[in-house]
């Protein structure tokens, strides 16, 4: 079975690409802590919000949907699930509410990560859920003719329950210790987990769900006002191509992990800047045709009306698109397209 020595990683050389993206998320922490000090109502406003589109773009990168009204009143708790898609979500949103309010209290233990995969499948029957792979899985791709190929293949049913404990007791040691930073840590725990492939369903989103509470442990709190799990799905094939690059070689340990742990502190550093971005929008009671002024403003060349919404997260759909309307009439913006392709670029 492939071997975890996580105390090994420390007398690795790290490029200054992940220097600098570790020193830049450390920075832009700081500047959460003020923002926690001196505008936690700001802040507040937030919180919900994040939850709504983690719990929405997570399981919409496994093609889990539904409407976006549903979404809502879902992760609000305000209707039950009508369906198998729903149910899905229903559970993702009670164990990111279990991470919010508890992550302090949680050890990593294959134990807490198996009830965490039984809440994500509570609202509906599932026989293995809350138990590791009873077959093997593989990562594969299907390609435009039809084709399938298998990308990788994880450990197999035997092997994994094992592992799992492996990876928790090398992370829990380093990390206790303080053998190894916390930001090199985490991908490699969460690529680890991805590789190892422990459950037949649901992999992904445990893992955006480990990686919030990972975060969370080691006062990374981003995740809680700003949805990494949005900006995930924004650029999926990023993310892909990085898990790809960096399974190579991983039964042999042998692996490049490089890429995957640029790929998430880079995104990790992307929710902290548009965290500045939207403190700086709620911090006052704009109007909402002043609010959606200045977030078009920060945007460069063409944008649609989500981009607007990611920076606007306390507008109602309706009063983002009437300011858009108002912006374009009054010819500060240029509309361009119709529908889902409808776009906007700045005229002034």
């Amino acid at each position: 079975m492939r071997a975890f020595n996580y105390s090994a990683i420390k007398e690795q050389k790290w490029d200054s690409d992940i220097l600098g993206l570790i020193a830049a998320i450390y920075k832009e922490a700081g500047k959460q802590e003020l923002y926690l000090k001196q505008r936690p109502q700001e802040l507040e406003k937030l919180v919900e919000i994040a939850k709504i589109q983690s719990t929405e773009a997570s399981n919409a990168i496994e093609g889990i949907v539904t409407t976006n009204t549903r979404i809502r009143q879902l992760v609000e708790e305000k209707t039950a699930p009508k369906n198998r898609d729903e149910q899905e979500i229903a559970g993702y949103r009670d164990v990111l509410n279990i991470i919010h309010s508890n992550f302090d209290a949680i050890p990593i233990t294959q134990n807490y990560i198996l009830q965490f995969h039984k809440i994500l499948y509570s609202h509906m029957n599932n026989p293995v859920a809350g138990r590791t792979k009873t077959v093997q899985n593989y990562i594969s791709a299907t390609y435009p003719d039809g084709h399938t190929k298998i990308l990788f293949t994880p450990l197999s049913p035997f092997e994994t329950p094992a592992a799992l404990d492996k990876i928790c007791e090398e992370y829990n040691r380093v990390i206790g210790n303080m053998e190894l930073e916390p930001l090199i840590a985490i991908p490699i725990f969460i690529h680890d987990f991805l590789c190892i492939h422990p459950f037949n369903d649901g992999n992904g989103r445990m893992s955006r769900l480990l990686t919030t509470l990972l975060l969370y442990q080691n006062g990374f709190f981003v995740g809680k006002y700003i949805s990494l799990e949005a900006k995930i799905a924004k650029n999926k094939d990023l993310y892909y191509d990085a898990l790809a690059q960096s399974q190579n070689g991983w039964h042999e340990g042998t692996e490049n992990i490089l890429p995957f742990i640029k790929y998430l502190l880079g995104t990790i550093l992307a929710a902290y800047k548009d965290l500045n971005e939207r403190v700086a929008l709620v911090e006052t009671k704009l109007p909402a045709l002043e609010m959606v002024r200045r977030a078009s403003e920060n945007k460069i060349g063409r944008f649609n009306k989500q981009d607007i919404r990611e920076l606007c997260p306390t507008l109602s759909d309706s009063s983002i698109e009437g300011a858009l309307r108002k912006l374009v009439s009054d010819g500060e913006l240029k509309k361009e397209g119709k529908g889902k392709s409808t776009c906007y670029f700045r005229l002034k």
